[in-house]
């Protein structure tokens, strides 16, 4: 019998509608061979609510939008363009897709898949930001990772 994959801790930020999106994105992505990392603290102190990255290094930001509500009170966004190759927008099925800015790719999904609607265009991150990022996104990853195998790290970080 196959272990129970570990469940990420609800953190009360996330409505239900959110957390169904984020999984299918997450599902979307490893299917197309991308790593995610939710929640990622950026330097500029903003949290992206996925930050991915292709086996060529290539960053992606995929912010996002459970409501039309949230993305109209929402408009931090446009700072994310900093930080990745390509700014995506990720909605739920029946979120009106034409509100969305054209600048940036758009995924619709629910908590089984999702599907790329429109493709994000590419701004190449420079070197230094790019190394740094890759530091970063490494370290996060690990360190959630070991967390799963011994909660008890947290206290012993620095």
């Amino acid at each position: 019998m196959r272990p129970a994959a570990p469940q990420p801790r609800e953190d009360g930020r996330q409505s239900l509608t959110a957390r169904a999106v984020q999984r299918g994105v997450l599902r979307h992505l490893a299917a197309r061979g991308l790593v995610g990392v939710t929640e990622f603290c950026l330097v500029s102190g903003r949290r992206a609510d996925i930050l991915a990255v292709d086996g060529r290094g290539e960053v992606s930001i995929i912010e996002i939008k459970s409501s039309v509500q949230d993305f109209r009170t929402d408009q931090k966004w446009p700072e994310y363009r900093a930080f990745c190759d390509r700014l995506l927008f990720a909605v739920p099925l029946d979120f009106p897709a034409e509100i969305l800015p054209g600048e940036t790719g758009l995924l619709v999904a629910d908590a089984f898949g999702a599907e790329l609607l429109r493709e994000a265009p590419l701004h190449p991150l420079a070197a230094a930001t790019r190394k740094a990022l890759m530091l970063r996104f490494a370290h996060t990853a690990a360190s959630r990772l070991a967390a799963l195998y011994d909660p008890d790290l947290a206290r012993y970080s620095l």
